[in-house]
């Protein structure tokens, strides 16, 4: 079987060997009912309640929904429903920190003793994909009785140039890793579970190799250091080279693909009953005086985030949220973290500085290098055109905006912002 190879991009792990430390209480966080998938949580609490560490404070509202916590206790300043720093709507809740963070005194672990006990659990934790997905986890879980499930696929790649996080993960908690992967083996009983790792964490691969080497039906799958190898899809089919058609799930081709940091964080809550409450964040990048990785309530300020780090460069230009290639930028150092957030990198303005695009020359590197075999260069032109049924004909719906058409790209063309845009155009399109 022929593999998808990627791209051997720079990885940058510079903070691969550097142990998370936890950042001082922040004086307010602010905490979003909503992320970048599934449906918003229901708010819980209004402006004048006291919270503790743990706390709901939305509502998980149906199956594609997640719970939101309190990361500190304090008092619920302000409720939101305009995104501030985007101007969408989007409803969040502002808590003020009374500097104690008293814990919720209904923390308790879980009662889990049948599938549906584990998926009530888990979606109580309030995990969501955060491998940057944010889909809800309890959700993906959630399978259909037709399904055959062969493969659960532990994604630990972590591809993305300078984030680090799920390497911790796998180096400081592995054990919640294994204890996670024990529980999706005994509730939806799947044919193996692989824990997939590139090649170039071997000290994450050495520790869950010894962990799982006397578990029947879970090892380690070692696999090689490529761009975007953590993607789904591509990594469904480079470990057990089933395709997922356009438009299935992966469920479909009997397989599941679920983040490392995901798996630890809901077998801690079933063990502990502390849901999601904070995060490990990867601060890197050319402008940020000290990198680190960092533990950090859900819904600190960034600012307070790099100002643990030693600070911002006088040359800094750019903050992404997110890795170097996937990554968005942000507005301004109020923005708060949100549960997927695992880095933060700070660019220079050398490093930042955007380059003007020239004409496309067709030298067809864009299609030669994408990964799900899409021609990014005839879906720019398309939706230039603004020709939705082109669009749909080139398949820019199954673009997984994994930014390599833009990174290889010699004109420099946009062709990422694009592609993420072509695919709007079709669901605004599919919505009418």
């Amino acid at each position: 079987m022929k593999k998808i190879c990627g791209l051997p991009i720079p990885h940058f792990k510079n903070t691969a060997g550097n142990r998370p430390e936890a950042i001082p209480t922040p004086p307010e966080v602010t905490l979003n009912m909503k992320e970048i998938a599934g449906d918003p949580a229901r708010l819980a609490v209004s402006p004048g309640d006291s919270v503790a560490v743990g706390q709901v404070v939305g509502v998980a509202n149906g199956a594609r929904s997640s719970p939101v916590h309190a990361s500190i206790s304090g008092v619920v300043k302000s409720i939101s429903e305009i995104d501030p720093n985007t101007g969408k709507e989007a409803v969040s809740v502002t808590i003020t920190s009374d500097g104690k963070q008293s814990i919720f005194s209904g923390i308790t672990p879980p009662k889990v003793k049948a599938l549906e006990q584990f998926l009530v659990a888990v979606q109580d934790s309030g995990v969501i994909g955060l491998g940057g997905g944010g889909y809800p986890t309890s959700h993906k879980l959630t399978l259909k009785a037709s399904v055959k499930l062969d493969y659960i696929l532990i994604n630990g790649a972590e591809c993305e140039p300078y984030i680090t996080t799920d390497t911790r993960t796998m180096l400081d908690n592995a054990q919640d890793v294994v204890d996670g992967a024990l529980l999706m083996q005994q509730y939806l009983d799947p044919g193996k579970i692989l824990i997939c790792i590139e090649n170039n964490k071997p000290e994450a691969i050495k520790k869950l190799q010894g962990l799982t080497m006397a578990l029947p039906g879970i090892s380690v799958r070692v696999l090689p250091a490529n761009y975007p190898q953590g993607e789904r899809k591509i990594l469904v089919y480079n470990v057990t080279g089933r395709i997922v058609p356009e438009g299935r799930r992966l469920p479909d081709v009997g397989c599941v693909v679920i983040n490392c940091t995901t798996v630890a964080v809901f077998a801690q809550y079933i063990k502990t009953g502390m849901p999601l409450v904070s995060r490990c964040v990867t601060v890197d990048g050319s402008a940020v005086n000290t990198p680190k990785n960092v533990i950090a309530p859900i819904g600190t300020p960034i600012g307070a985030i790099f100002d643990f780090c030693g600070g911002l460069k006088e040359d800094c230009k750019k903050i992404l949220m997110g890795g170097a290639m996937m990554g968005k930028a942000v507005p301004n150092l109020a923005m708060p973290t949100l549960k997927i957030t695992g880095a933060l990198i700070a660019l220079s303005e050398k490093d930042a500085r955007p380059v003007e695009p020239t004409a496309c020359i067709k030298c067809g590197r864009c299609v030669s290098k994408c990964p799900m075999g899409l021609m990014p260069s005839f879906i720019e032109d398309a939706f230039e055109m603004k020709n939705i049924e082109l669009l749909k004909k080139y398949k820019a719906g199954m673009c997984a905006e994994c930014s390599s058409c833009a990174y290889l790209c010699p004109s420099k063309r946009p062709l990422a912002q694009v592609m993420s845009l072509a695919k709007e155009m079709i669901w605004k399109e599919g919505r009418k």
